[in-house]
């Protein structure tokens, strides 16, 4: 196919240097010193890669961590790592008054159990607070409560 006879054929494009209008006969894309002359600074502005020292070999530090599981307490023993002595250990528990002995015993009086018969809970175990403590350090580690 031609081009219509009125119309001429475009030529190509122009280069990306005429486009943006740099001069190719100037080599540097910063002035340059003549040999004898001293840079005094102004108008002289260095690639941002020259005057930056170059990167360290930094050693990477490599910090294992080991997460301990969070223990559950309940009226058992527990075998964990004491927080305190770090030693693993199974917890040795002690036993208090808590709020279902006083709600056990507040309930029995009020049933009529006024002889006495209502500090029964304070000598039942199953109604009272557990204490789990370390038994080479004696720390406490961990409670459980009833209620």
């Amino acid at each position: 196919m031609s081009a219509p006879s009125g119309n001429p054929v475009p030529s190509a494009p122009p280069s990306y240097e005429e486009a943006v209008g740099i001069n190719m006969n100037y080599p540097y894309p910063y002035p340059v010193p003549d040999p004898g002359q001293k840079p005094d600074g102004k108008g002289m502005n260095p690639p941002p890669h020259m005057g930056q020292p170059p990167p360290a070999n930094n050693p990477i530090t490599v910090q294992t961590v080991y997460v301990q599981q969070p223990v559950l307490f309940y009226d058992r023993p527990v075998q964990m790592c004491c927080p305190s002595c770090n030693q693993v250990i199974v917890t040795r528990l002690s036993y208090d008054s808590g709020a279902l002995t006083w709600l056990s015993c507040g309930g029995l009086c009020l049933l009529g159990c006024i002889a006495g018969c209502c500090l029964i809970p304070f000598c039942i175990d199953a109604l009272k607070d557990v204490d789990h403590t370390c038994p080479k350090c004696s720390a406490l580690v961990g409670s459980y409560k009833r209620l």
